[in-house]
Parts: structure tokens; C-alpha cells; sequence
């Protein structure tokens, strides 16, 4: 390769580099704006908690009367030292600065009180908290630790990151039951669920994915009709099949996968039906997907 394109192709990937830096940048600005709206225009002025690191820290601080802003700090500090060494140093920079950018703004910012119904401020709250902490997430930080420590048991133990996130806010809210009283932690726990859904939202946002694996004799036809009728990338795989109706080993044949969204799923099914009602289609979710004929999530 000639020293202009090789110089070519490293600006391209510093420009690259420099886009993505500043586009994380701003989720995690935008984060810990929303975050520090819900704790301290919902949350702190009336005593409720949630799930996590953060409902740890906004316990402890009904319980000693220390600084919320010190003790999101201290909370999480455990969990950012964990991330270094099990996800990478970058990603406990990018949450140290969206953690100190937190408490600071918890410390000076004063926000009037919204509204006293507790229905609304648990929702609210919630809500902001939530979309405080998927923003960040999605800037590659947290201002919530619990998933970095979730992810660190999980790899140790027979947990999952998701059975270990339910059975530390049950303790957490059983305990909230004890030290501030049980109606403060139901509404604390409905807080939760509001910030946890809007969580989802934020990451996996509006457009769920499914991925599609369909067997099938005539896959040829379906990977026409797909590609014509619903504008949508295939990929065929050459297979062998392993039993068939016939009792046939070793036949070669064609595996199509595609990728579609919820809404989508029902035509897909109906174009195969349409060539081969026997087809053996197989269906599971997808998390994220980038590139090909598939459109942007949100936020994306």
C-alpha cells in the first residue's frame, strides 16, 4: 500500500475515532443531566429510593445524613475498579468523569419541587433517573455500578447478570422495608420499575429485533420473495441435513437467515407460508444490530 493511502486510511480512522469519542461525550452529558433532574427535583425532596448503587446510596444517606454527592462516589467507587480490570481502562475513565460530573451537579445544582403527589414522583423519578443512566450506558460509562459487580458474579457463579440484579434490589428493598418504613419502600420499588423500563427503552429502543432461521426446500423462492417483496437482506448457509421427513442424512441444502423487526415478522411468515407451508422457521431476539439493510435504532 502507497504512504498516501496508508495515510489516507489513518486519517479516516482518527476521524473515526474522534466522531465516536465525541458522540459518547455527549450521551453521557445528556445522562447525567436527566439523572440529576430525577434525584434532585423527584427523589431526594421526598425521601424515596431506588434499585442499585443508587438506591444504596440514597439509603445511606437517609440513614447517616452524609452528602448524596460523597456517597455516589464511594458507592460506586468499588464497582469502577472492578470494571477496569474486567471490561477496560477506558471504560472506568469514561465512568469516574460521568460520576464526578453527577455528584457535582447533585451537590450545587437546587431544582423547586415539581409536584408532592408520591404516584407522580415515583413515575417521574424514575423516569428521569432511568433515562439518566441508559444514556450513559449508551456513551460507554455508568453512574449505577450494580451491573459491572452483576457481570463479575455472573462469570464466577451459576448466576445470570439478571438473576443477580433481582435478588440485590429484593435485599435492598427489604431492607429499605425495616429502615424507613414499607410505604416508602413500595413507592421506592415502583421508582425502580419506572427507571429500570426506561432503562430498556433507552438501550434497546423502540424497534425490537428478531433473527429469522428458515429451512426450508424451495429457500431459493423464500430468499427471492424476501429480498423483493419485503426489501430486506438474507444470507443463505449451505447445510447438511441431519434427518428429514424422508429420513435423508447428509443432503446438501440452504439455511436462510434474516433480520427483521416485530412488526415485520407476521408478513415475513406469511411470504414463507405462501411458498412452503412446512418450512421450519426458527425465531429469537436480537439485542442490537448495525450496517446492512436494517434501519437504525433510535439514538443509534
Amino acid at each position: 500500500m502507497k504512504k498516501r493511502d496508508m495515510n489516507k486510511l489513518k486519517k479516516n480512522l482518527n476521524s473515526i475515532i474522534i466522531r465516536r469519542h465525541i458522540k459518547d461525550a455527549i450521551f453521557i452529558l445528556l445522562g447525567v443531566s436527566m439523572a440529576s433532574i430525577g434525584l434532585k427535583g423527584y427523589i431526594l425532596p421526598n425521601n424515596f429510593l431506588d434499585g442499585g448503587a443508587m438506591g444504596v446510596s440514597l439509603l445511606l444517606e437517609m440513614l447517616t445524613k452524609i452528602e448524596l454527592s460523597y456517597l455516589i462516589i464511594l458507592v460506586n467507587l468499588p464497582f469502577i475498579i472492578i470494571g477496569a480490570k474486567q471490561i477496560s481502562i477506558e471504560f472506568a475513565i469514561k465512568s469516574i468523569c460521568a460520576i464526578l460530573a453527577l455528584a457535582i451537579l447533585v451537590h450545587y445544582v437546587t431544582l423547586p419541587d415539581i409536584t408532592h403527589d408520591k404516584l407522580l414522583i415515583s413515575i417521574f423519578g424514575g423516569f428521569f433517573l432511568g433515562a439518566g443512566i441508559g444514556l450513559t450506558i449508551r456513551g460507554g460509562a455508568v453512574i449505577d455500578g450494580t451491573e459491572v459487580l452483576a457481570i463479575t458474579v455472573s462469570r464466577k457463579s451459576s448466576l445470570t447478570v439478571g438473576d443477580f440484579i433481582a435478588v440485590f434490589n429484593i435485599l435492598l428493598f427489604c431492607s429499605a422495608i425495616f429502615l424507613v418504613g414499607i410505604e416508602t419502600a413500595m413507592y421506592s420499588m415502583l421508582t425502580y420499575l419506572s427507571a429500570s423500563k426506561t432503562v430498556d427503552f433507552i438501550i434497546n429502543g423502540i424497534e425490537e429485533y428478531l433473527g429469522v432461521i428458515i429451512v426450508s426446500e424451495k429457500a431459493e423462492e423464500i430468499k427471492y420473495h424476501i429480498s423483493r417483496n419485503l426489501g430486506r437482506g438474507v444470507t443463505a448457509f449451505k447445510s447438511d441435513k441431519g434427518f428429514g421427513s424422508r429420513g435423508e442424512f447428509g443432503e446438501e441444502g440452504k439455511v436462510l437467515f434474516c433480520v427483521v423487526t416485530r412488526l415485520e415478522v407476521s408478513k415475513l411468515l406469511l411470504e414463507i407460508e405462501k411458498i412452503d407451508a412446512t418450512a421450519f422457521v426458527v425465531q429469537h431476539a436480537i439485542k442490537d444490530t448495525k450496517g446492512g439493510m436494517i434501519k437504525k435504532r433510535p439514538l443509534h
